[in-house]
């Protein structure tokens, strides 16, 4: 069982032993520091905190424990029940809020949970903030409100549909053109709150939704990462049913994949590069996505005349990185669209309405429509962490080792080669080393992820 705890939040899964696992304990001290933070930074008198979960099976219990830890500190909290990690975020600034909680562990099973933290803007916190938060944790120096001054929780379940309301008002989101165009699609909710969020677009928009998996139940059909191989379901169904595409999201809802009307996936890495094509096609200019994601995007934006930039891993340094270059869209290799005129996180929900746009706008198949871009082909590897790994010095090997090729080390290391790269580095959400790799095919991909796996396993000696 496992607690990490990161300057981008607290994971971990539940039941166990406190500060070993997201014990009701943990949950408490985490959002009491949190709040604590949160008043050092806004001197004022009342302080209010946007507070919604994905649909995991202990969300409940962790959302009211955060909740009316708030509330002992004096601060408000607006309760949205089941929701997504971006109706979260467009309902911190829409609140005039001083800040936001999730509860969601995003792809990870049903035995994990996490506290995704955000600030007045409704976007995460930056490093420094963050290791701010994991310090007065440390420190037990929390002061909690008088009887007299304890905070009031108000419930506000209309945010899904706000949120709606906000990517519907899009200047690009073409309502019309995807209506006329009558699209029928599945969704694979995963039992979770995309299963709510996803129908509602899709059925404002005129397009007819097939639910799969779309109960909030929590009790998610398949592993929630939303990857091929967990989505055997989806890609029978949309045969089945004779529907245009097929959408899958993960439990929070700010991943994002398609598959095409064959039942063969559209790519992770693809929705991106999609959204973007059609973006930059009506709005020129720049885009950003993380160091581990497609070349495709370069492709895609250099053909629209425009620069792009990768940055770390990360949303937080995707995000800083767009707002420095002034970027028009970006986001990241795993589904993540994050479009700055709706807000700066990753949304499932605007990136199906600009996919369902470029799709009418196009009047082709999305087979066709992938076939349209860059070919490359991606291998994600792990290498399970132990105690007795060095990281940073396997990671410092490998630089020295490939010292002449064009290396690249403000996330791990990654190596470009002319026609394939590679990234390695240590996950920040799970404890892993992970091996990412793309080339011209999926067995040069694989091969080059192998060979470097076995130089890690050479230098580490296991």
């Amino acid at each position: 069982m496992t607690l990490i705890k990161s300057i981008s939040g607290i994971r971990g899964t539940i039941g166990g032993a406190v500060g070993e696992n997201l014990t009701p304990i943990d949950a408490v001290k985490f959002a009491s520091a949190y709040g604590v933070w949160l008043k050092q930074q806004r001197n004022k008198d009342t302080h209010k905190v946007v507070v919604g979960r994905d649909a995991r099976i202990s969300g409940e219990m962790i959302q009211n424990l955060v909740m009316n830890t708030l509330v002992g500190l004096g601060i408000h909290v607006v309760d949205l029940g089941l929701s997504t990690t971006p109706t979260v975020e467009v309902a911190v600034p829409m609140e005039h809020a001083d800040g936001g909680i999730i509860l969601t562990a995003s792809h990870n099973p049903k035995q994990w949970n996490a506290l995704k933290l955000l600030n007045s803007k409704g976007e995460f916190l930056n490093g420094a903030e963050g290791a701010k938060i994991l310090e007065i944790a440390e420190s037990d120096n929390m002061s909690f409100a008088d009887v007299d001054s304890l905070g009031k929780i108000t419930k506000n379940q209309a945010y899904i549909d706000m949120h709606i309301d906000e990517v519907l008002n899009l200047p690009l989101v073409n309502k019309k053109a995807i209506e006329d165009a009558k699209f029928k699609v599945v969704v694979d909710g995963v039992n979770s709150t995309g299963g709510i969020a996803i129908p509602l677009l899709l059925e404002r928009l005129g397009v007819h939704p097939v639910k799969l998996y779309c109960e909030p139940n929590g009790q998610f059909p398949h592993n929630p990462e939303p990857l091929k191989e967990h989505l055997t379901d989806l890609s029978e169904a949309v045969v089945k049913e004779h529907a245009d595409f097929g959408i899958v999201v993960d439990p929070d809802v700010d991943r994002l994949a398609f598959m095409d009307e064959k039942g063969e996936m559209f790519g992770e890495e693809y929705t991106l590069v999609a959204c973007a094509d059609y973006v930059l096609s009506e709005t020129p200019g720049n885009t950003v996505s993380n160091m581990s994601s497609t070349r495709a995007l370069r492709d895609v934006t250099e053909k629209h005349g425009g620069t792009y930039e990768a940055s770390a891993v990360g949303e937080v340094n995707v995000v800083e990185l767009m707002k420095r270059n002034n970027a028009i869209i970006g986001g990241e290799g795993n589904g993540g669209i994050i479009y700055p005129e709706l807000h700066y996180g990753r949304d499932a929900l605007v990136g199906v309405a600009l996919f369902l746009s470029l799709l009418a706008d196009k009047k082709m198949s999305v087979s066709t429509l992938r076939a349209s871009y860059p070919n490359y082909y991606m291998s994600k590897k792990k290498i399970q962490l132990t105690p007795s790994l060095d990281v940073d010095g396997i990671l410092k090997t490998m630089e020295t080792e490939y010292a002449h090729e064009n290396l690249t080390t403000i996330d791990g290391v990654k190596i470009d080669f002319a026609d394939s790269w590679v990234h390695l580095r240590k996950s920040n959400t799970e404890p892993i080393i992970r091996i990412y790799t793309e080339a011209p095919s999926q067995n040069e991909a694989d091969t080059l992820a192998d060979k470097i796996i076995s130089e890690i396993e050479a230098v580490a000696n296991i």
